[in-house]
């Protein structure tokens, strides 16, 4: 047998150039990405109310796209056994080092649309605002509906599904944005130094579409200049329409919070904080 690769490196050895560079500049961007998170996402607050509102028993968690562990590993720490997974290699090569000694903690490399999960969870975490940065070929808003009926049959009876993401009920206000925005800016451990634009960020108030794009301007410290751009298209999800979504899915909303302090979801708080609850059998 030959890998596609082998074969376009025998029979179209441009192409095959092409692919390896392709492939390469990946790799890099993966990287200095994984860097510019750990630098950025330092906050604790979430993670803070996430353990109290699991209170101090120990449960079997599953994290979805628990990146570099940032939630995952104080879940352990704290005494659950818990189970990451994501389909980014950079991100995940960050958890061993901070979960050094840790035996109640395991994570794997999936994709959390295509990929079976396994069963008899306790609770399911979706935060982070995964629920809104899914990348699926599903389309965003198919993905979202998958990734709630994934969550009931990964959890067991009685199990509880955690979500937390960004919500407003001006998605016109906080989503419209023309011209770039720096989201990312710095040097990573291997010296690529670069920063990360979205640009001409768009919504859709009829199909609840984020348009927006992505552009990656890096250099390597061998002098090697990376321009990359990606279309970014995402689906907001109204309050109104997760609840109808887990209704559907047959869970019950056991607590909802608009902040990490506690407060109701309204006008003026930023977060959708959702608590919800499987029938028991």
């Amino acid at each position: 047998s030959i890998s596609a690769f082998d074969f376009l490196n025998n029979y179209n050895p441009s192409l095959s150039n092409q692919l390896s560079s392709m492939l390469k500049e990946e790799r890099i961007i993966a990287a200095w990405s994984a860097d510019m998170y750990e630098i950025d996402e330092t906050g604790t607050e979430d993670v803070a109310f996430l353990l109290a509102c699991l209170g101090t028993e120990s449960k079997h968690i599953l994290e979805i796209a628990c990146g570099s562990g940032r939630i995952l590993v104080p879940l352990a720490k704290a005494g659950h056994t818990v189970v990451g997974l994501d389909m980014d290699e950079a991100m995940l090569r960050k958890i061993p080092a901070k979960a050094e000694g840790m035996d109640n903690i395991t994570w794997w490399t999936a994709d959390a649309i295509s990929e079976d999960w396994g069963t008899g969870y306790d609770v399911v975490v979706i935060a982070g605002n995964f629920i809104m940065n899914i990348v699926s070929d599903e389309g965003p808003e198919r993905a979202q509906r998958v990734l709630l009926e994934k969550a009931r049959q990964a959890l067991k009876p009685g199990g509880l599904l955690y979500i937390d993401y960004n919500h407003t009920y001006y998605p016109e206000q906080w989503y419209v944005h023309l011209g770039e925005r720096v989201i990312w800016e710095g040097i990573d451990s291997a010296g690529t130094v670069g920063r990360m634009l979205l640009c001409d960020s768009t919504y859709d108030a009829a199909t609840g579409l984020i348009r927006s794009t992505r552009r990656y301007e890096l250099e390597t410290a061998t002098g090697e200049k990376i321009r990359k751009e990606m279309l970014s298209v995402k689906h907001y999800v109204s309050l109104a329409q997760l609840h109808t979504w887990l209704s559907e899915d047959g869970f019950r909303i056991e607590k909802e919070y608009g902040d990490y302090v506690g407060n109701s979801i309204g006008g003026t708080t930023g977060r959708a904080i959702i608590c919800a609850a499987l029938p028991e059998e």
